[in-house]
């Protein structure tokens, strides 16, 4: 005889996303409101470290032993990066109530957001961001993930941090091609998602490119507010189904990091994505010329590729489609442009129609 005991239930996740400036300064209440001086681990990205070394002296304040872990893809590629960061907390005997402190980029984020999800079963994780594109996006949902075996992001897990804090005044120090490779996912959200946002990213163009630091800062926030709002609103904040809306342009973007050997970063490869499933959308009929050049257009005028050496790879680049419908789980599904804002899911993509669309060099021209 069977018997089946049918369960359901609710857990309610909330988490404050703060913009602030100078997040160490002593007179800044951001950071001590939220972890307190109590028992904590801080882990901070060695590029942020080297351009910004005032940050290990204040950071002190809440881990008198902050570790300093390699920044960029060793974060995500090398093991021992996750063993270091896991014995870490051991040794520091964190309990469920303590805080990880995880301060810079997008892969350092990842690396220590994911230890963190492992010890107990998941410890209290602050992150702080430091470039634009983890502010606008990486830094601020519910995933993390590092590289194994050759493919992105094969392990990791959803976990929603404690709380996100975005210093703009970390940003300013960055280098201006950093600063323009994570405007990619600024344009990619005023795409899918917001046709106002994406007006303003035209208007604001100029501006954009000069790393103006308010136009900078406006692009972030609202970048993040999108972002935000499909987590919250979109219905599937741990990706159960099969879509994920938020990643339009990057089936060929992951293929393209791998292939490149991690040279080209995850920025750069999103804005190339992008312009591919553009072009692709436009060919296939779903697009209008119209809205088709003004993406490209606002990707040339913020200074972002178009075009790599990786695309003329083609069958190699093609295996990202694989990559990306066993990553999804199920049938595979690609989001692709109708209109500035507007989207439809598709779950097939014509290779001839792929090589077709990279065979159009004026498209790509920067």
């Amino acid at each position: 005889m069977q018997k089946t005991i049918s369960n359901h239930f609710k857990v309610a996740f909330d988490y404050p996303v703060i913009f602030t400036d100078d997040a160490f300064a002593p007179d800044n209440p951001a950071l001590g409101e939220i972890i307190g001086e109590r028992h904590n681990c801080a882990f901070v990205d060695s590029g942020v470290a080297a351009t910004n070394p005032h940050i290990i002296t204040a950071v002190s304040r809440f881990d008198s032993d902050p570790v300093i872990i390699p920044g960029g893809a060793p974060a995500k590629n090398d093991e021992s990066v996750i063993r270091n960061i896991l014995e870490r907390l051991a040794s520091a005997r964190l309990d469920r109530h303590g805080h990880v402190l995880a301060i810079g980029g997008g892969s350092v984020l990842d690396a220590v957001g994911f230890a963190a999800a492992m010890f107990h079963r998941g410890v209290r994780l602050v992150r702080m961001p430091t470039t634009v594109l983890a502010q606008a996006d990486a830094g601020i949902g519910v995933k993390n993930g590092v590289d194994f075996l050759g493919q992105k992001n094969l392990l990791g897990a959803f976990a929603p941090p404690h709380a996100v804090i975005n210093d703009r005044g970390i940003v300013r120090t960055l280098p201006r091609e950093e600063k323009i490779a994570g405007l990619s996912e600024c344009v990619k959200v005023g795409v899918i998602r917001d046709a106002e946002f994406f007006a303003w990213m035209e208007a604001a163009a100029p501006r954009l490119r000069e790393c103006e630091p308010d136009a900078l800062a406006h692009a972030t926030e609202c970048a993040a507010r999108i972002h935000l709002r499909q987590i919250t609103e979109g219905g599937d904040p741990f990706e159960r189904g099969s879509a994920r809306p938020l990643d339009f342009g990057h089936w060929a973007a992951h293929r393209i990091e791998v292939m490149s050997g991690k040279r080209v970063g995850h920025g750069a490869a999103v804005a190339v994505g992008m312009a591919l499933d553009t072009i692709y959308a436009n060919l296939a009929g779903l697009l209008p010329a119209a809205d088709c050049e003004r993406i490209l257009a606002l990707l040339r005028a913020l200074g972002l590729p178009l075009r790599l050496p990786e695309l003329e790879r083609v069958d190699e680049l093609l295996g990202g489609l694989e990559d990306f419908r066993e990553h999804l789980g199920g049938e595979l599904c690609i989001t692709l442009p109708t209109a500035i804002g507007k989207t439809v899911e598709v779950n097939t993509m014509d290779e001839t129609l792929i090589r077709k669309t990279m065979k159009t060099p004026h498209y790509f021209q920067q």
